[in-house]
């Protein structure tokens, strides 16, 4: 009879033991769902009109398939896969005519854009469709994009960005064929979406690097040197900045140097 009651207790214990348990797991999930926030993913970009993405994948069979395959996932020595890829990569290359490109080379180069806005409208709405979305652009166009403070946007521009672009923008020549274009005449989303991207050779600047004030600052310092307003006198010498002004005046030293050496000697 004490070994049944004995019996009886440990079993109630382990069945008390474990609705224990399944309450505690029930409310530590609970507690859970309700205090940890929910991932931000689906708040990146409204849903797209499934006729605008439909037209996009028209678009993509017709420029693009070659080079990024079927299904964005790249074609090996033709074009690197679009999973992920984003707004701001597909508007770049789009908008600056560089996709679709012509001919494989070192480096796709500007010229007029095949497609027209609302086309590349189209083909991102069917990348971020088909391979999920990435880099997207700032709401702000246009002149919104530039900042207050370009004397800090030319400094930011001297760290970052002259080693290859040039102190004033005007691009300059890179390895293997390669080069850094000028800045002239290049609209303010174009420059945004270059930083958020980084295309080619160019590096690709996070918010960490580069916060969304400091890329502001850096665009208005770009426009600042590029639009023809900072030669208030003279002949700005190509716009090159101190290396073509050092090369000039060393040209006129040397040739007053001769000069001075000639008329000394003629003189013995």
């Amino acid at each position: 009879m004490i070994k049944k009651l004995r019996a009886r207790t440990k079993l109630r214990r382990r069945l008390a033991g474990l609705l224990a348990l399944a309450v505690a797991l029930v409310s530590v999930g609970a507690l859970y769902s309700v205090l940890v926030p929910q991932p931000q993913t689906a708040q990146a970009q409204d849903v797209a009109d499934p006729a605008t993405v439909r037209a996009g994948k028209q678009l993509f069979d017709n420029t693009c398939i070659t080079c990024h395959g079927a299904n964005l996932e790249g074609v090996k020595g033709r074009g690197p896969s679009l999973v992920g890829i984003g707004e701001a990569a597909i508007y770049f290359q789009t908008s600056t005519g560089r996709m679709p490109a012509v001919v494989q080379g070192a480096q796709a180069e500007k010229k007029p854009p095949v497609l027209t806005p609302e086309e590349i409208d189209q083909l991102i709405a069917y990348t971020n469709d088909a391979g999920g979305a990435g880099v997207n652009m700032p709401a702000a166009q246009g002149e919104e994009l530039r900042g207050g403070n370009p004397a800090r946007g030319g400094e930011l521009f001297r760290l970052n960005c002259a080693s290859c672009h040039n102190f004033t923008g005007r691009g300059g020549a890179l390895s293997s064929g390669k080069s850094a274009p000028a800045l002239d005449g290049v609209d303010e989303a174009t420059i945004y979406a270059a930083m958020l991207t980084g295309p080619q050779n160019m590096p690709r600047f996070s918010e960490r690097q580069l916060s969304p004030t400091e890329k502001k600052d850096i665009i208005t310092y770009v426009k600042s040197v590029t639009d023809g307003n900072n030669n208030p006198g003279g002949n700005p010498i190509g716009g090159l900045g101190p290396q073509s002004e050092g090369f000039i005046a060393f040209l006129i030293g040397m040739v007053a140097l001769v000069g001075v050496t000639l008329w000394i000697g003629s003189k013995a």
